[in-house]
C-alpha cells in the first residue's frame, strides 16, 4: 500500500474510514476531538500504533480548537481533550502514549500559538517515525519466514494498523521485498471481520496470495500441516503477557500444542512493563456486534452476549516479539519489559 493511512489535513485529522472497507474507499475528515473520539471507538481508525499516531494528531487538533479560548484556559482545554481521547479504548496502550508523548511538550509551552505549532511538529514526526520503525520491525522479520511458506495471521496488523507498511504484514510485505514466496492465511476475525475485510483487502492490493478462513478453521490447517509460522500484532505487551484481538490466544495454544512458531510483531510504545495482564481493563462492545451479522439478527434477544475485543497470551507460547532493535525470545527478561 502506497501513502498513510491517517494524516493532518488543514484543520483537521485524515483518515481512511475502516468500517466501510472493502466495500468503499472512503476518507474522513475529524474536525473535531469529539469527532475523532467516535471515529476511534467506532473503528474508523484502529490498531495499536495508528491509535497512537491518532492520539498525537488529536492532541494538535485540541490546541487547534483551543486557540479560540482565552490564554488562560487553553491549557485545561486541551487537558480534557486529552483525557477523552485516552479513554476511547482503554487496552490498547499505544492511544495514550501517543497523547501522553505531545501533551507533556504543550504544557510547558505557555504560549498557544506555539502550543499548537509544537503539537503539530511533534505529532506528524511522530508519524514519520511510526513508519520508519514498521519497516525496522519488517526487516529484522523477514528472516524467520522461509521461501514457500505459509503465514497465518489474526485480525488487520498492517498498514491500516499504523501510519503505515504495518507490523504482523510488514514482516510478510519485507520478506516478499526480499523475493521470498510468501502465501497467507488471513483468519476473518469474528465479529467485526478485520482479518477478512482489510487484511485481505491490503494483502490483494500488494499482490501477495492470501486466502481467508473463519476462525475456528484455523486448528484444522496446522493439524493438516498446511500453516508454517503464525505472525500477529499486538495492541499491549506486559511483563508477563500479551494482548491482541480477541482469539489470539486459541491460537497460540493450538500452534504450541503443534509445534508451529508464534511471533508477535510490535513497536517499543506497546511495552508496558509495569502492568501484568490481570491489572489491564479488557475493553468489552457492544452486544449488537455479535447477536446480529449484516443487520440480521443472530441470537435470540433473551439471551446474553460476551464480546470481549482482546485476549491475553502468555510470554511461554511466544516464539519472539519483533521489534523495531530485533526480535526478542525467551525469557523474556528484556529491559522492556522490566518495571
Amino acid at each position: 500500500m502506497e501513502g498513510r493511512t491517517i494524516w493532518w489535513e488543514e484543520g483537521g485529522v485524515g483518515l481512511i474510514d475502516q468500517t466501510l472497507l472493502p466495500g468503499r474507499y472512503e476518507h474522513v475528515v475529524c474536525t473535531t476531538v469529539r469527532r475523532l473520539v467516535v471515529a476511534i471507538q467506532r473503528l474508523e481508525v484502529r490498531g495499536a500504533p495508528a491509535l497512537g499516531v491518532a492520539g498525537a494528531y488529536g492532541i494538535a487538533l485540541a490546541c487547534s480548537m483551543a486557540l479560540q479560548e482565552s490564554p488562560d484556559t487553553f491549557h485545561q482545554s486541551v487537558q480534557q481533550d486529552a483525557a477523552a481521547l485516552r479513554s476511547a479504548r482503554p487496552t490498547a496502550v499505544n492511544l495514550a502514549w501517543g497523547v501522553d508523548q505531545v501533551l507533556a511538550a504543550v504544557m510547558e509551552e505557555d504560549n498557544p500559538a506555539a502550543a499548537a505549532h509544537l503539537a503539530l511538529r511533534l505529532a506528524e514526526a511522530l508519524a514519520d517515525e511510526d513508519e520508519a520503525i514498521c519497516r525496522l520491525i519488517g526487516s529484522h522479520g523477514a528472516g524467520i519466514i522461509p521461501d514457500g511458506a505459509t503465514v497465518l495471521t489474526h485480525c488487520n496488523a498492517g498498514a491500516l494498523a499504523c501510519s503505515a507498511w504495518g507490523t504482523a504484514l510488514g514482516v510478510i510485505r519485507s520478506a516478499v521485498a526480499d523475493g521470498k514466496d510468501v502465501s497467507v492465511i488471513s483468519c476473518e476475525t469474528r465479529p467485526l471481520l478485520q482479518g477478512s475485510r482489510l487484511t485481505a483487502w491490503e494483502l490483494a492490493r500488494d499482490a501477495i496470495p492470501v486466502t481467508t478462513i473463519i476462525d475456528s478453521q484455523a486448528a484444522y490447517l496446522m493439524q493438516k500441516g498446511e500453516v508454517d509460522l503464525i505472525i500477529v500484532g499486538a495492541d499491549r505487551i506486559c511483563r508477563d503477557g500479551l494482548f491482541n484481538k480477541i482469539g489470539t490466544y486459541m491460537h497460540a495454544v493450538t500452534a504450541r500444542y503443534h509445534q508451529i512458531p508464534f511471533y508477535v510483531a510490535a513497536p517499543k510504545s506497546t511495552f508496558d512493563p509495569s502492568r501484568s495482564v490481570l491489572d489491564v481493563i479488557v475493553e468489552e462492545r457492544e452486544r449488537d456486534e455479535v447477536a446480529a451479522f449484516c443487520g440480521v439478527r443472530t441470537v435470540p434477544d433473551d439471551v446474553p452476549v460476551r464480546n470481549y475485543a482482546f485476549d491475553a497470551t502468555p510470554f511461554d507460547l511466544v516464539s519472539g516479539i519483533i521489534t523495531e532493535e530485533g526480535i526478542i525470545t525467551r525469557p523474556y527478561e528484556h529491559p522492556w519489559l522490566v518495571p
